[in-house]
């Protein structure tokens, strides 16, 4: 049985929706780091990364240059695959819900399980691509 990688038109809206609402939290969150780049590389030495400022720069880079690529469906699959995987870091370093104080415990496991969610959304865009309503166009 042969298949088939042809979108229809409701795929291909729905890929662009879902890269819309994908964009929609990375994008604000890039200015946002450059807006308040102090605080972004307080943030990063308060998880004790090494290198905050370079960490800082990196994630600038991914959530707005990469999150604005996503947005307008340009080299979809390997953006995604960036984005998954600087998502899945974040929630690791980040989200410690396992050593969270108690207070905190479940904001962080919530926060945790959705950079997990996004990451599996990202990496849906790496295997089916960004549809005909992109850069891509695949």
């Amino acid at each position: 049985m042969a298949t088939t990688n042809t979108t229809n038109s409701a795929q291909d809206t729905l890929a662009l929706i879902g890269r819309i609402l994908i964009a929609y939290l990375f994008i604000p969150a890039g200015f946002l780091k450059i807006m308040g780049f102090g605080g972004t590389v307080g943030y990063i030495t308060s998880a004790g990364l090494p290198l905050p400022e370079v960490a800082a720069v990196i994630a600038i880079i991914i959530e707005l240059g990469l999150g604005i690529a996503l947005l307008l469906g340009f080299k979809t699959r390997w953006t995604a695959i960036v984005m998954a995987i600087f998502t899945v870091a974040t929630a690791l370093f980040f989200h410690k819900y396992w050593s969270a104080p108690e207070a905190m415990k479940m904001m962080q496991q919530i926060n945790f399980n959705k950079n997990i969610a996004i990451a599996g959304g990202l990496l849906a865009f790496a295997a089916f691509g960004a549809g005909r309503f992109s850069i891509d166009k695949k």
